[in-house]
């Protein structure tokens, strides 16, 4: 089971890895605080000393098109606010 899917990266969370050491990432919907921490302590080689998870439901959507009403669905998905030490930075652009 692939426990981090991706980084958030958008400019909330930016500002607040500069200002509070906060990193987001969407993780897997059935992994917990502990294997979440395993596994960026593990990926990044940093000191993890919080974890906030929020688990986002699936949004219903609809869309008038010339064929008609296409109703549809977003999918769900689990972000996690990872809080590191003092000192540790994580950096999603360094393998680009």
């Amino acid at each position: 089971m692939e426990i981090l899917i991706k980084p958030v990266v958008s400019e909330k969370m930016t500002d607040q890895s500069a200002k509070l050491n906060r990193y987001g990432f969407v993780v897997n919907h059935a992994a917990n605080k502990i294997q979440i921490k395993k596994a960026i302590e593990s990926t990044y080689s940093v000191s993890v000393k919080s974890i906030n998870t929020i688990n986002y439901a699936g949004k219903s959507k609809s869309k008038f098109t010339k064929a008609g009403l296409i109703n549809g669905k977003t999918s769900r998905y689990k972000k996690a606010i990872i809080t590191v030490s003092d000192g540790d930075v994580i950096d999603f652009y360094s393998s680009i």
